[in-house]
């Protein structure tokens, strides 16, 4: 399913296919996701109705749009997407992952266009979406620039990317691998590498780089009393995310 041109990273696929059956088990391996997921719809929502000019209030506000989920694991944004009224496409270079995504949108009751697939492999058949959802991934891939220029072509003119990862600092590397990985024992250990964490100018250059227009960025910051995320504008010391347009 991979073109010849590939920025996939065999050993960070087989990882993530290691762990496709619990993806919505929100006690189990992906716990961190879901624990993060309400925070990070929050940011995606409001940027696309910004973006569009929707009404988050309306019943379908995202309806003729299409969104591509890459990196879509078991679709935990996927499926939020279509149920606003998206066209949705998920895909993944992880082949588990796709009967799992596959299954539970059926289970509830959503129509979703999951692929084993990758971004280039996708660019290089000409697809095209309004938003782009490259969430957590940049940090897993084998060559970031190539990754981020093909989503570029992805998307249409006037298009929207979102995209977010893992700071790369001494702060990073306690809380996601020491803290996830070892004490709190969320993700398996070895699921990151703090080498590949990308710093938030760093991921700036990238996405310039790859021809996208960088226009917004906020901190996803864990606060451990009340046990949950939220958005800061300042703290972007270890999990952030961003927003990019391409050139109409």
């Amino acid at each position: 399913m991979q073109t010849a041109q590939t920025t996939v990273d065999p050993s960070e696929v087989a990882k993530f296919e290691a762990m496709a059956a619990e993806w919505w088990d929100p006690k189990g391996k992906f716990k961190p996701l879901h624990m993060l997921n309400p925070c990070r719809l929050d940011y995606i929502t409001q940027q696309i109705a910004g973006e569009f000019g929707r009404d988050l209030k309306a019943e379908k506000p995202f309806d003729g749009l299409r969104i591509l989920d890459i990196g879509c694991g078991g679709g935990l944004l996927s499926e939020p997407m279509a149920r606003l009224g998206a066209t949705v496409v998920g895909a993944d270079a992880a082949e588990r992952n796709i009967p799992v995504a596959q299954i539970h949108a059926e289970q509830s009751g959503l129509e979703i266009d999951y692929r084993h697939t990758t971004a280039e492999a996708m660019a290089d058949a000409g697809e095209q979406f309004d938003v782009v959802l490259n969430m957590e991934v940049v940090e897993h891939v084998a060559d970031p620039l190539a990754y981020l220029t093909a989503c570029r072509q992805l998307l249409k003119p006037g298009g929207l990317m979102i995209c977010s990862t893992i700071n790369r600092n001494a702060k990073s590397f306690a809380m996601a691998i020491v803290g996830a990985e070892y004490v709190m024992r969320w993700l398996p250990k070895g699921t990151h590498e703090w080498s590949k964490f990308i710093t938030p100018d760093e991921l700036y250059d990238l996405i310039q780089n790859a021809g996208l227009t960088p226009v917004d960025r906020k901190g996803f910051v864990f606060n451990p009393v009340t046990w949950d995320w939220s958005l800061s504008s300042r703290d972007l010391s270890v999990n952030y995310v961003t927003a990019s347009t391409k050139p109409a």
